[in-house]
This record gives structure tokens, C-alpha cells and sequence, in this order.
């Protein structure tokens, strides 16, 4: 029997996060970002629609230039201000009981110890429902923001992210053996000594001694997200990922990229479904199929099309407000992101695409307009090309999850396509159907490594 689809609601703690312009709608919410009421409600209302995750996606920096300011940024409330996710995420634990909270950290940002403790400690405070999206960070300003006069190179990222990784596992799966938290008040004994363990880590960009500050939580380590699509960041995630937001321009593309990934996976010493995959879609819904297409019309009414092309252009590492719209992609010089000129070229197969179509092609990124029921059959499409779940963009907030769970999720849980109640255990054990990772994973060899 072929399972549910899996549903993440890919929010930013943020006013415009993906479809810039939308916040302006007289019904859109977001703009309250900065209350907690305002995530706490949207958290109970995705439990209510049987949402496996809230994903918050995160930034520490500006993207780079348009038209050689950040004016643009600002005037348009593109991801500024910004608030960090991290700070609210035990309030939606606790306000919920089974929905996944993942979280999305840049190796910049913050030490890995530090970093392993906080997660540890949201881990333990959800009952182990916290996940991870690592990142590397491709914005120049956040870079500068962390003392550092040059944003690194694509693969010195990598390098970076690859020692970070390792330092966070070793805490979370070795500083700690099973048992050696005993609390027993008859004999006095908190813990057991021989089974706490400093990790030692000396490597090119971390000393740590240890140990972990915080006893093993349900999960470890949390469940691990990762959103690179470059042949670099694939690998990466190959390695370490158990679930990857892909944004695949059609189902067919989908289709070779998650096969070739998953080739990946078995190279690195794992099982080929140690990975899943979660597309990227947005969804405009109707009682009919013009009443979809009315509505998908309106939305574009309040598209700001130059605020996409700003947000794509600091993915590229390249100021696009200096080009002509009708400029080929071919002669736009990436610095950063190579997935979203690849992403183009996919969505635009039959001649090279231009700024122009980046800016249209952005603005309608993964939109699926139909009743339920087109909808429904689009889905199954996704899903039979290998895609495990979808990262469900919105519009506004609340409106597009409220119109998701009251008209679609019906459909989708009458096909299959959804799941009606939630499992037991942690996010993982309800994912995957284990609390920890498996002993493929790289992070399992530290599992009794210190002494």
C-alpha cells in the first residue's frame, strides 16, 4: 500500500517570504509576524489539518543589492525585518502535540556547541518533534554581518558545513551513552560518570572539548532537512540529509533529479530511501476551474515582480536590476546559488530563458490552480515520480493553509494521498519509523567512540 504524502508548511517569521506582494492582500495576516498569538494559532490549525511539519525557513543577512542598494529590500519588506524562528519554537511545542517543528540554522550563525545545546533542549521540551534544515548561507551581507570580509566559496561552504556536522554529531550521539542519567535519589547518584564522555574535537575550524551539555533528548540527534540542489550541496545531502526540499519544475524533473540523488545515498554507504524528498508547491483553489483561475489572477494583481527578481538575483549572487528583462540567463555571471539558473533552464526546456521569464517563472514558482479534485490528481502525478512530500508555500497567512486543510485535505485523505491521524513516537519515528537515526548514518559512528 503506497503511504501519504507528507505536508510541511514553509513559513518565514517574516512579513514576505516567497511571493512577494501577496502581504498586501486585504485578508493576509503576516504582517503580524512578531506576534507569537499570530504562530501559535497558524501551529494548532496545521495539527488540526493533519500537517507533519511548520518549517521556518531563516536568514541572517540581506541578499545582495538591486540596482546597487538594499532600498529595495526594505521598501518591499523582502525577508526584513526578520525574526528568528528559534526563540518561539518551544511555544508551538507547547501549544501542539504531534506537529514537527523543523528549523532552519546557517553554520555561520551560531557555534556548534552552543548550537547542539539548543537543539538538544527543544528537542527534549517538544518530546522529539525538532528538525534541522542545515545551510550554508549564500548571502554576502550575512557573512559580513559574522565579522568575515569575503563570503567563501561554494565548496570551502561545504568543507565548512562537513566539520560543522561532525562536531554537532559527535555531541549528540556520543557524548552521551544510553543510561548514564540515573537521578536515583535513594542512592544519590545524578549520573553515571563512565558513561558521559568528552568528544575532543580539534579540527580546521573548531576546538571543542565537551561533553554535551544536555542528556541524550528522544531524537539525539534531530531529524535532518537540507535544501542544496547544486551537484555540491546533492552530496552533502546524501550524506547527512533524511529529507531534502527539492523545487523541480515538473514532476518529469523531479523524477531524474531524485533518481540520481538517490544514487548518491547508496554511494555514500546508505540505503537508497534513508532520503526522502519534499517539493516546493503553492496552491490556488477553486469550487471550479475558472473560479481557480479568477483567483490565481487576482493574486497576481499584488505580485511584485521586481522584489522576485531581487530575491532570485541574491540566490545568483548577481545584481539583476542592471539587466535588461529580455537579457538571455546564459549571460548572467553566478556567484552564488548554480540550482536557480538549472531550475530555468528545466521550467524553460525548448530555448534560453531571460530575466524576464525568471521574474514570471519565480512569481508562479510550483503553482497548482485547480479544484480539489485537479489538484488531487496533480499530487498523485508528484508522488508517483518518487516525491515524498510537499513543502506547501503560501500566499498569505493563515488563509492559504485554512483553505488547504477545509477544501483539499478531504480530497487528498479520501485518495490516500493524506494521512488522517498522526502516528506515535517522534517526528522521525512517525517519518521514517524509527526515533533515531539508522546506523548508516554517518553521525552513528561516534555511538560509543569516547571514553
Amino acid at each position: 500500500m503506497t503511504r501519504p504524502l507528507r505536508f510541511s508548511a514553509f513559513v518565514m517569521n517574516t512579513t514576505s517570504h516567497i511571493v512577494h506582494g501577496a502581504w498586501r492582500k486585504p485578508e493576509a495576516e503576516q504582517t503580524d509576524f512578531s506576534s507569537l498569538e499570530h504562530w501559535v494559532s497558524l501551529a494548532k490549525e496545521l495539527e488540526r489539518g493533519k500537517f507533519d511539519f511548520i518549517f521556518f525557513a531563516d536568514v541572517v543577512g540581506l541578499y545582495d543589492d538591486y540596482q546597487g542598494s538594499w532600498e529595495k529590500f526594505v521598501e518591499s519588506g523582502l525577508q526584513i525585518p526578520s525574526n528568528d524562528p528559534t526563540v518561539i519554537a518551544s511555544a508551538i511545542a507547547y501549544a501542539t502535540e504531534h506537529l514537527g517543528i523543523a528549523l532552519t540554522s546557517s553554520i555561520l550563525q551560531e557555534h556548534p556547541f552552543n548550537f547542539a545545546r539548543k537543539m538538544s533542549t527543544l528537542d527534549h521540551a517538544s518530546g522529539g518533534r525538532i528538525a534541522w534544515n542545515i545551510v550554508t548561507s549564500l548571502s554576502p551581507n550575512a557573512w559580513r554581518n559574522f565579522g568575515f570580509g569575503d563570503m567563501a566559496l561554494h565548496e570551502d561552504r561545504y568543507a565548512w558545513a562537513d566539520e560543522y556536522v561532525d562536531v554537532v554529531y559527535k555531541l549528540w550521539e556520543g557524548s552521551w551513552d544510553d543510561g548514564a542519567l540515573l537521578q536515583d535519589k535513594e542512592s544519590g547518584r545524578h549520573g553515571d560518570f563512565s558513561k558521559v564522555h568528552k568528544i575532543d574535537h580539534v579540527g580546521a575550524r573548531y576546538s571543542v572539548e565537551g561533553p554535551h551539555l544536555v542528556a541524550p533528548s528522544p531524537q539525539r540527534t534531530p531529524l535532518l532537512f537540507q535544501a542544496g540542489s547544486s551537484p555540491t550541496g546533492r552530496r552533502f545531502a546524501a550524506r547527512n540529509a533524511e529529507a531534502q526540499f527539492i523545487a523541480s519544475p515538473t514532476p518529469e524533473a523531479a523524477r531524474s533529479l531524485i533518481s540520481d540523488t538517490r544514487r548518491l545515498v547508496v554511494e555514500a554507504g546508505r540505503s537508497a530511501e534513508d532520503l526522502e524528498f519534499f517539493q516546493g508547491l503553492s496552491f490556488v483553489i477553486g469550487s471550479t476551474e475558472a473560479e481557480a483561475a479568477r483567483k490565481a489572477a487576482e493574486l497576481d494583481e499584488y505580485v511584485d515582480e521586481s522584489a522576485i527578481i531581487a530575491h532570485a538575483a541574491g540566490g545568483i549572487g548577481v545584481d539583476l536590476g542592471f539587466y535588461d528583462l529580455d537579457t538571455p540567463i546564459g549571460e548572467v555571471e553566478a556567484q552564488g546559488s548554480l540550482s536557480t539558473l538549472q531550475w530555468l533552464r528545466e521550467a524553460i526546456p525548448d530555448r534560453e530563458p531571460t530575466v524576464r521569464d525568471l521574474a514570471r517563472m519565480r512569481s508562479r514558482s510550483g503553482r497548482v490552480v485547480g479544484t480539489p479534485e485537479s489538484i488531487a490528481d496533480r499530487l498523485e502525478q508528484w508522488r508517483a515520480v518518487g516525491v515524498d512530500g510537499i513543502n506547501v508555500i503560501n500566499s498569505t497567512i493563515p488563509g492559504s493553509y485554512l483553505e488547504f486543510i477545509e477544501h483539499l485535505t478531504p480530497v487528498l485523505q479520501q485518495r490516500g494521498l493524506a494521512q488522517r491521524e498522526y502516528g506515535q513516537g517522534t517526528v522521525r519515528g512517525k517519518l521514517t519509523g524509527r526515533d533515531r537515526l539508522p546506523a548508516s548514518h554517518p553521525a552513528a559512528r561516534y555511538r560509543g567512540a569516547f571514553s
